[in-house]
């Protein structure tokens, strides 16, 4: 476990915590395996899980950059998507600033999804060419229609939470400084609930609104790896680094 991902359990509530807030908390491939470990070896005694970040973004994406491997990194993202929709503990995002990229896909894989109404959500793939991965191909789709799924993938558009919220991609965006109530709300009710009944409740829902997860994930990896190689992902990640407009040729 790095200093990069806090895990903290009290009063029956995993917290999972990103924690590069000078980096908008990007994630690696052993930050996003920590956040899937604490999941799957979740104790007994927890009955809730929460996900969020510190600082003025829950995530925003993968960490590009010299070190970045895109395959572990997305074997981790995979992992961490299986282990929240599989788990039979509730799980909660707490987006407290921007979602994007993989980000955005962990952010709204939660059960219950809560933002700030000063964050928004962005499928950033597209701007640096590559596909939406992080099972968001199923996730956006099965919450707002092929549509606007299309319109979030294939033109990079920015969400607003309040946005999301009225489409029904998200439970709800509040008043940034009513945030911390609301989610402590959100935790006792769900914290101190039926802890049976909403295992079987989230094992009936995920089936039947999300039954191609697994089969969108693989067809991701596969379709990712192979965009891992394009000249459009080099020319996208350079341009990002650079923070220029990107130039490309469809190679």
């Amino acid at each position: 476990m790095t200093a990069s991902v806090l895990i903290d359990t009290d009063d029956g509530v995993l917290t999972i915590t990103w924690n590069e807030p000078d980096r908008l908390n990007a994630l690696t491939a052993d930050m996003l395996n920590d956040a899937a470990a604490a999941i799957e070896d979740a104790a007994e005694s927890v009955r809730l899980v929460v996900i969020t970040g510190t600082g003025r973004a829950f995530s925003s994406g993968a960490a590009l950059g010299p070190q970045f491997d895109g395959s572990a990194t997305l074997g981790g993202a995979n992992r961490l998507i299986r282990a929240m929709t599989r788990s039979p503990l509730p799980i909660i995002s707490a987006v407290n600033g921007i979602a994007a990229g993989v980000g955005c896909s962990i952010a709204i894989a939660a059960d219950i999804t809560l933002a700030k109404s000063s964050g928004y959500f962005l499928l950033a793939f597209v701007n640096i060419g590559l596909m939406p991965d992080g099972g968001s191909t199923e996730l956006v789709a099965a919450s707002v229609g092929r549509a606007r799924a299309n319109r979030m993938a294939m033109l990079g558009e920015r969400l607003s939470a309040d946005d999301a919220a009225q489409i029904g991609l998200i439970h709800k965006a509040v008043d940034d400084d009513a945030f911390a109530a609301e989610l402590a709300m959100l935790v006792t009710k769900i914290g101190h609930g039926p802890t049976k009944a909403l295992a079987a409740m989230k094992k009936v829902i995920t089936a039947n609104t999300l039954p191609r997860l697994d089969a969108a994930l693989d067809a991701e990896l596969a379709g990712q790896m192979a965009l891992f190689d394009s000249s459009d992902f080099v020319e996208g990640g350079m341009s990002f680094l650079q923070k220029r407009p990107p130039e490309f040729t469809g190679r």
